[in-house]
């Protein structure tokens, strides 16, 4: 018994939307004026970005690779040291 109240309850709400889906209905307009001219995009213009600051940012490791710049140098001078030490540069 049940089962069939469900069943016809149901059936009428099925029933009930389907006459409201009948009844939709469609509205024809007909416009009659003056058209607007067609609209025209402008041309694009190109905007330079600012300019950057150009140098180098040395953050943390900024002192090792001055240190190691440092040392660099050091042992060129010395690699060149040895070598006109050992070609007699230097001596009178």
């Amino acid at each position: 018994m049940n089962k069939k109240l469900v069943a016809v309850i149901g059936i009428g709400v099925a029933a009930l939307a389907m006459s409201k889906l009948a009844s939709a209905h469609v509205d024809i307009g007909v416009g009659i004026g003056i058209p607007a001219p067609a609209y025209v995009e402008p041309a694009p213009v190109y905007v330079a970005p600012p300019p950057v600051a150009v140098g180098y940012w040395r953050g943390d490791d900024g002192w090792r690779q001055r240190e190691w710049r440092r040392r660099e140098w050091r042992e060129h001078q010395w690699r060149e040291h040895e070598w006109h030490e050992h070609h007699g540069w230097g001596r009178d």
